[in-house]
């Protein structure tokens, strides 16, 4: 018994005086970055207290780094972990997940930026040859521009992108481009035969490039409703303040009825209106019969008043009749 007992006794005293053995580590092959640096414990699992140990800088947003078997080996000598390749063939390949800056994101504080330097408030923005960056997907970044240029008469812009990520270095994007001025215009719906009542689904609002309309163009539907153009108008093009007017009761050409009145007298005549023209216009008038040219006011759908004691524009050829009715006398 005492033999036995010493025995155990002595394999206990063995087993607490032998140093133990560090467990050994294992080679990840795999490796999704959270942050900008390199750990131990990003290389090899079960590294023990050295697994938070950095090891250098960490690949760039949405880039890629490999270690190769040797040099895995080399830093598990280095820090005493317990690794060893079996094969050689063994690697960690680390990613560090990125995202690409929304565009959106960008596009507000530039227009910010510009507007600050005197650019137009209804514009749009083109970016020349711009690709948004890659930031960590774990961050968001603080965007900030700086150094604008804006020419106005040309619209061209430079400005210079600062994206801070924390634990990152600061990161820039050069931007140009240039702003294109908008304006609306009102547009036909479809063609407009001119002298015509313009109605609401005749017209529409369309945004447009300021440095394409040329002339004077109008900019609110309401100031069409109810008037006509002068001359047929299609759609696709801005109508302009030139080309609308009050709609036309008299075209040129038509059979019109004269009214020349007087106190105590009212007679009528057929004429030949000489241009078109809205109400309360004054147009030129023919008398069919004498070639008299008068001037009168419109009045009315097809009708003209004339006063009684209005000149000829153009005098009566000699020996025709004036082909005036006489309607009342009071």
């Amino acid at each position: 018994m005492h033999i036995i007992y010493f025995r155990i006794a002595l394999g206990l005293a063995t087993m607490f005086t032998t140093p133990l053995q560090p467990l050994a580590a294992t080679l990840r092959s795999t490796t999704t970055l959270q942050q900008s640096k390199v750990r131990i414990g990003d290389l090899f699992d079960d590294a023990g207290a050295d697994s938070t140990r950095v090891l250098g800088a960490g690949p760039g947003p949405g880039g890629r780094i490999v270690i190769e078997s040797a040099q895995a080996a080399a830093i598990a000598r280095q820090f005493g972990i317990a690794w060893r390749p079996s094969s050689g063939s063994e690697r960690v390949v680390i990613d560090r997940p990125g995202r690409l800056v929304a565009r959106a994101e960008i596009m507000g504080i530039l227009r910010t930026a510009l507007l600050s330097s005197g650019a137009p408030a209804d514009s749009e923005l083109e970016l020349t040859g711009f690709s948004p960056p890659l930031v960590p997907a774990e961050n968001q970044p603080m965007l900030a521009i700086e150094q604008v240029n804006y020419d106005s008469p040309s619209g061209q812009f430079s400005a210079t992108l600062s994206l801070a990520s924390p634990g990152e270095a600061m990161l820039r994007v050069s931007l140009s481009g240039r702003v294109q001025e908008m304006v609306n215009v009102v547009m036909p719906t479809h063609r407009l035969a001119a002298g015509e009542p313009i109605r609401t689904d005749d017209v529409q609002i369309i945004r447009m490039r300021a440095s394409v309309v040329r002339g004077a163009v109008l900019h609110d539907v309401a100031d069409v409703i109810g008037q006509s153009v002068h001359h047929t108008a299609q759609p696709g093009q801005p109508l302009l303040v030139s080309e609308i007017g009050r709609p036309l009761v008299v075209q040129k050409g038509s059979r019109v009825l004269m009214l020349l009145q007087s106190p105590g007298l009212s007679l009528e005549a057929t004429g030949i209106a000489g241009e078109a023209g809205a109400l309360g216009e004054r147009i030129v008038v023919i008398n069919p019969v004498s070639r008299a040219e008068l001037e009168g006011e419109i009045v009315g759908n097809g009708q003209v008043r004339v006063a009684a004691d209005s000149q000829p524009i153009r005098p009566a050829r000699p020996g025709t009749r004036t082909g005036v009715t006489q309607v009342s006398s009071r």
